[in-house]
Formats: structure tokens, sequence, C-alpha cells
């Protein structure tokens, strides 16, 4: 058991615990790593103030290197027109689950909605005429959410000829049904993407987040502004909507390197 005030004289202060992270991050530990280790010394030196084994909270003030934020694997617009191309290949059979998973691609990339969001949506919630869907996003916030003339086509396609094969007396109003009749899980969302898109010779390996992003980068790249770019995507804040402007400033430096003839 500690005494009072006993850690006082054993030298721990914030600089030896500032020299700790750093001899950790000399000996390769990952951000992520010290992010934790940092948390930990600060819940330890707080319960040591609590307890009277410390005469102040030296950890207070104790900040790990913020954690890289990695860019997103995003499709280039050729890919995704291919991938596209692609589903809309394997629908011709019109087969009602070939049917279902063109759609799935074709509302993921022309919506930019998250997986889940796509899953929860109900027939009722895709405007027809319009071309407009009614999506239940995160916090419950509702938004409408426009797509194109593919996408309306693979909509239409599928309530006209994919989903009556499915449906049972007993299916939920699910836009999107299994081959039970239930509402199709994001798990299988998750593998009809990931199989369409490395059906693609030289895609980046990716799911329907992957679509998300691209569908986010190629709306900046085609000169949407940000704000309706996060009210699209239905991001809380603008900053996690400004990632995708690191995407494209990356893809042109990439393009700049490898086509200008003095970028080296």
């Amino acid at each position: 058991m500690f005494r009072a005030g006993q850690l006082d004289g054993v030298g721990l202060d914030l600089a030896a615990m500032r020299a700790w992270l750093a001899a950790q991050l000399a000996a390769g530990a990952g951000r992520a790593s010290l992010s934790r280790r940092a948390a930990a010394a600060r819940a330890f030196t707080a319960w040591a103030h609590r307890r009277g084994h410390l005469g102040a909270d030296v950890g207070t003030r104790l900040v790990a290197p913020r954690r890289h934020r990695v860019l997103p694997s995003v499709l280039r617009q050729d890919q995704a027109a291919e991938v596209m191309s692609a589903s809309q290949a394997g629908a011709r059979e019109q087969d009602p689950i070939a049917l279902r998973d063109h759609l799935i691609v074709e509302l993921l990339y022309a919506t930019g909605v998250r997986v889940s969001e796509l899953c929860g949506l109900d027939v009722d919630d895709v405007d027809r005429h319009s071309n407009l869907v009614r999506v239940l996003g995160k916090g419950g916030k509702e938004r409408t959410v426009p797509f194109g003339a593919p996408a309306a086509r693979a909509v239409e396609v599928w309530l006209r000829q994919g989903r009556p094969s499915l449906v049972q007396p007993d299916s939920p109003p699910a836009l999107l049904l299994g081959a039970r009749g239930g509402r199709l899980h994001s798990t299988a969302v998750r593998r009809i993407v990931h199989s369409a898109v490395v059906a693609v010779p030289g895609t980046p390996d990716l799911g329907p987040h992957g679509l998300r992003h691209s569908a986010a980068t190629h709306l900046l790249e085609g000169g949407a502004d940000l704000r309706s770019v996060q009210e699209l995507l239905g991001h809380a804040t603008l900053a996690t909507t400004q990632l995708y402007t690191h995407v494209t400033v990356e893809r042109l430096k990439a393009i700049h390197d490898r086509t200008h003839p003095r970028s080296r």
C-alpha cells in the first residue's frame, strides 16, 4: 500500500511523464498506443492525487502525439464507372439477387449514405418521382438526399422485377430484402460491395464506406462546395467533411508528380 505523499519524492512529474512517452515514441510505439498509455497514466495520477499519494495531479497536462488521420481509399471516377457497369452487366439476366446487388452499389455511390442508413430504408423512403431518398442518420436526424438517373433506373427495375420475387407475407417494408424476405443486413451489403469492387481489376479493396468516400471525393472534384457535401453526407461538423479536401489535394499532387515535366 502507498503511504500519504509517498510518490512525491520519486520524480513523478510532468517532465518525467513526457520523457517516458518520448522514449516510447523513439522506440517505435505507434501513436494509438501512446494515446492509450497517456490516458492510463493520467488515470493513475488522478487516482494517486485523490488518495493523497501525490500532492498534485501531475498528469492533467500530459498529452500524447495526435493520431494521424488516415486518408480513406477511394475509387477513381473511371474505376467507379467500371464498377457500376460491371454490376449492371450482372443484372441483365434479371436475377432478383443480381438486381438488388446492382441497386446497392448504384445507390451507395449515388447518395453517399452510410451502410446502416441504406439498410434502414423502406420503400416509402424513396421518392421515385423526384429522385430523392429520405434517410434517418446518426442521432435520429433525418435528411433528404438526391440521386441520379442510373440509380433511379436501378430502383425502378428492382421494385418492378426484383423485390416482388423475394417478398414474403411477413416481409417488412424494407427497400432491400434478403433471399428469405427479411430486411437485408449491413454485413451482407459489405460482402456485396466488396465482391462488386474486386471484380474490376486494379481497384482498391473497399466496402460501402469506400463508396461513400468515393462519392464525396468525386463531388468535390466536380466543384461541389463543402457545405453542400456536408449536408448530403449528414456530417455533424464541417471538420469531418474537410477530410475529403485532403484526399483531393493528395490526388492532385499525385497527378502533378506523374504528369508535369518539372515535377522532379
